[in-house]
């Protein structure tokens, strides 16, 4: 069979319907499916001449089960390398609906169902690569929290959806390729659920799991509870992959600048608007923090005030403990009874003094420390304070250039727009010309059947003429 490859002539309306049903509807019965530079190409199972160049050399060409190898590389290579260059051109986090990465899971899911073994259970025959990846969390323990989740996950009732939640969770953590390489590695656990012929267990899952190193420059934001991985069908759609070079004209091309301006307008004025939030609440967090500043200054007034009336009280007591200690000392001579009671009465009262001081002394011992907390978090305050500051002015700064950058592309696409609408201008006045073109074109072809008639009419007036002569 011959390549798909777009033809040099000019293309008719015939052969763009019979080329556009040839890419809806491709059906794949005894052809495999290559790749010739950039082209995906169908050939017979029986041509000879097929060298693929990643068959090793002691394989027979026409194994079956090493061409269906051959094909799954062929086209994991395609898949991941058009997810990759559509990734890099739209710039942003890839989701769910993304139909190159939807395509990507349906080829790693036919790759890692290829030459599975067939265990029998209670409810019948299963068949599912579930079994294999759980192996991963044994080879590598950082890999416990992706299985953890894929078991915790409400919505999963099969080991088809739970190898299908294993696979996203890993590439969203950027570390499918490294858990792809730890099992590959081991051959001797995978032939447990491999045929020995199995892609897994060949050259071409180690090549395979090579190529998975390019994903992780992709951002993949991917919801899973509301997904229904158990029952979706796995159909390879190869009409993503087919290239039409008809499409590389220059309108298309301005096109996709527009679409790549407007696209990065969308997200510079996106990160402007969270921007802009966060300065928000910067500036709501800084205003509360000098509220509590205000109050803890308050506060700390409030504390050196009574510090100094403790201070004050402590001297009071101190001279009141001195001059009873000199009274008592003046009364412990004997005069009698009655200085006896007088002497009493002034020790009792010099004890209760002296327990009033320590009281107050231990007071102000733990006020000074309230105090020294509180420099201490009025010191932490201001530096978070500057902190924020200086957050708030840098955000503030890269707010100003993303304006800028926001203005420059406002420019950029009204300019492309006015470029597309003089562009159709031009195009309008092309179709007008070739409408008049045509109305002459029809005039001309009028006159000429006009000048024929005259001219039929001329010689059989001219026949007559030499009939009659003779």
């Amino acid at each position: 069979m011959s390549d798909l490859t777009p033809q040099s002539e000019a293309p008719t309306p015939t052969t763009d319907k019979i080329t556009q049903a040839a890419r809806e509807t491709i059906y794949l019965c005894n052809f495999r499916v290559s790749v010739d530079g950039e082209w995906l190409c169908l050939r017979e199972l029986n041509d000879i001449s097929l060298t693929p160049d990643p068959e090793p050399a002691h394989e027979d060409p026409k194994d079956p089960i090493a061409i269906e190898r051959l094909n799954l590389m062929n086209m994991a290579k395609l898949s991941i390398k058009g997810l990759i260059e559509s990734a890099l051109n739209l710039g942003r986090t890839l989701d769910s609906d993304y139909a190159p990465l939807q395509q990507f899971f349906v080829v790693m899911e036919h790759c890692l169902k290829h030459g599975l073994k067939t265990k029998k259970t209670f409810l019948g025959q299963n068949k599912s690569f579930w079994g294999p990846l759980e192996l991963v969390e044994k080879l590598t323990p950082e890999a416990g929290e992706i299985t953890a989740s894929v078991k915790d996950l409400p919505g999963l009732k099969t080991p088809l959806g739970r190898g299908r939640a294993w696979l996203r969770l890993a590439l969203m953590q950027k570390k499918l390729s490294d858990y792809m390489k730890t099992i590959i590695n081991r051959k001797d656990l995978l032939s447990e659920f491999y045929e020995p012929n199995a892609l897994m267990m060949e050259e071409e899952g180690a090549v395979i799991a090579g190529l998975l190193v390019g994903l992780n420059v992709i951002d993949a934001n991917l919801c899973m509870k509301g997904e229904d991985l158990d029952s979706q069908v796995g159909v390879i759609d190869f009409s993503m992959y087919l290239k039409d070079g008809g499409h590389s004209s220059k309108s298309t091309e301005g096109d996709g600048q527009i679409t790549a301006i407007l696209d990065q307008k969308n997200y510079v004025e996106e990160l402007n608007r969270h921007l802009s939030a966060s300065v928000n609440n910067l500036q709501a967090k800084v205003d509360a923090l000098e509220k509590s500043n205000t109050k803890l200054t308050e506060e700390l007034a409030v504390a050196n005030n009574r510090i100094i009336t403790l201070q004050e009280e402590v001297e009071r007591v101190k001279e009141e403990s001195s001059y009873l200690v000199e009274s008592s000392r003046k009364a412990s001579r004997p005069e009698g009874t009655a200085d006896g009671q007088v002497l009493g009465e002034t020790r009792k009262q010099l004890k209760e003094e002296t327990q009033l001081r320590l009281d107050v002394e231990k007071e102000l011992e733990v006020q000074i420390g309230m105090r020294q907390e509180m420099e201490l978090s009025m010191k932490m305050l201001e530096k978070d304070i500057c902190e924020k500051h200086d957050a708030l002015v840098e955000l503030r700064q890269q707010l100003d250039d993303l304006r800028r950058l926001n203005h420059e592309l406002s420019h950029k696409s009204q300019s492309s727009e006015a470029s597309v609408k003089q562009k159709n201008e031009i195009i309008i006045r092309l179709e007008d010309k070739t409408n008049q073109m045509a109305a002459t074109i029809k005039q001309l072809e009028n006159s000429e059947k006009d000048v024929i008639k005259q001219a039929r009419n001329l010689n059989s007036a001219a026949g007559k003429l030499l009939q009659k002569q003779q």
